[in-house]
């Protein structure tokens, strides 16, 4: 199952080194007390491992024994085997197509409706007519939704760079800006 997973620099998470180079085994799999953890949802990963400047992000496949909890995209399997390393724009990207596959699933709660100012180094908006701000080297990602299926219908991605995005500034998903200075 493609799933991801956050961890330490190191490649560790709850004193378990993972290796990139084979498939990491475990005996159970239960989501609240063992197993390797990883979530269907990229942005869950944020939630576990939200420092991510002190973090790292992979796309795994899931395999051997799955349990999950329902209380986020969380799930606990036997068999995890790192398939690729992600920056944070690349998890952000990800986390984006999720929403777009599976738009009434409820969302992470990094993601703000409609309105949202860049915090840590990004901000992930979603709704009718999404619009970010945020400092220079943060990333926006919004995804507009189309009015009564809440399908996405458009996503974008900005990093503002004092160039083509400015600081402060609310953008939409058409990248251009929305108003005079904003904060």
């Amino acid at each position: 199952m493609r799933a991801f997973k956050g961890f330490r620099r190191d490649l560790t998470c709850l004193g378990y080194r993972f290796r990139e180079d084979r498939v990491n085994r475990t005996s159970e799999a239960n989501c609240c007390q063992n197993g390797f953890h990883c979530a269907e949802n990229p942005l869950d990963c944020l939630s576990y491992y939200w420092d991510w400047k002190n973090s790292v992000y992979y796309e795994v496949d899931a395999a051997g024994d799955l349990d999950e909890d329902g209380r986020d995209s969380k799930i606990s399997c036997t068999e995890l085997r790192l398939v690729r390393r992600l920056t944070l724009e690349q998890l952000l990207l990800e986390g984006a197509a999720y929403m777009v596959a599976h738009p009434t699933r409820r969302w992470n709660g990094r993601v703000h409706k409609e309105t949202g100012l860049a915090y840590d180094g990004f901000a992930v908006v979603r709704g009718k007519d999404p619009k970010a701000s945020g400092k220079v080297g943060d990333i926006l990602v919004l995804l507009k939704e189309e009015a009564e299926s809440l399908e996405i219908e458009e996503v974008a991605l900005f990093r503002i760079d004092r160039k083509t995005y400015q600081p402060d500034r609310y953008y939409g998903v058409c990248g251009t800006c929305l108003e005079g200075r904003q904060r």
